[in-house]
């Protein structure tokens, strides 16, 4: 089984791009897209889309956030959100349930300039790793993937004492996702690929940065403790154009 996750940075943009080549090339058995910035009736999907079952959550906000799940096989049940109202506006979160496991598509909160949302990026983190740990009570694995703006380790971007304190680097925000992995996920990258440098899924648009590779590793792919037995392999994609972030890849056995 091959998944696929990808912050798009607006999906009506990327399908004039590359995404439907990349689907058609790729073929991936779930396709998990981040900043859609669409409702779905406003988005006409190509045939490449056929034989996939399309779930949008979109932002309250026109134009704002959103995630979409296409997925080969039919779930059992999709959920929209955490169940929160105060996280739920935004288009955040998309839950998708099937025979073997749960899968939730994540657009985490930026922390902003000046980090001046850090303190409810930080309330988003214990809310959303809550979440995760509720559906695995429910009695089947998680998978989670998505643009979880952050860099975990300074070897996941290309100035870690430039960016110390800016957002998606912070002390707070690191530390959140070190919780995350300690409550019982794996960075499948880093199962992989422990110590693998200059491998990131983001880069500016500003500055060449992506022809200089002066990026940021922060799209992921964690699961379950009980999945890691099923783990073949996880790849970032940085070939693979159309937004400013590239595609990040999960296979499972």
């Amino acid at each position: 089984m091959k998944l696929v996750s990808w912050n798009v940075n607006g999906i009506r943009s990327c399908l004039g791009k590359t995404l439907p080549d990349f689907i058609s090339s790729h073929q991936p058995d779930l396709l998990c897209l981040q900043e859609t910035k669409a409702r779905p009736e406003q988005v006409e999907l190509p045939l490449e889309f056929a034989g996939y079952h399309a779930h949008w959550n979109a932002a309250v906000k026109p134009g704002y956030s959103g995630v979409a799940v296409f997925s080969r096989r039919e779930p059992i049940r999709v959920t929209q959100g955490m169940g929160l109202d105060e996280h739920d506006r935004e288009g955040r979160v998309l839950t998708l349930e099937f025979d073997d496991f749960q899968l939730v598509n994540v657009y985490t909160p930026n922390a902003q300039n000046e980090l001046r949302r850090l303190p409810y990026r930080m309330e988003w983190d214990i809310a959303f790793r809550g979440y995760l740990k509720s559906l695995e009570a429910q009695g089947k694995p998680v998978i989670f993937c998505g643009d979880l703006n952050v860099a975990h380790q300074e070897i996941d971007l290309a100035r870690p004492k430039a960016n110390r304190f800016s957002a998606g680097f912070s002390d707070e925000e690191r530390a959140g996702f070190s919780a995350l992995l300690e409550a019982g996920f794996t960075d499948t990258f880093r199962h992989f690929h422990p110590d693998r440098t200059e491998a990131y899924s983001w880069w500016s648009f500003r500055g060449g940065a992506r022809g200089r590779n002066v990026g940021w590793r922060i799209d992921y792919f964690g699961v379950s403790e009980a999945l890691k037995p099923r783990l073949k392999n996880a790849a970032i994609l940085p070939e693979i154009t159309g937004s400013d972030h590239c595609p990040v890849t999960l296979e499972l056995g």
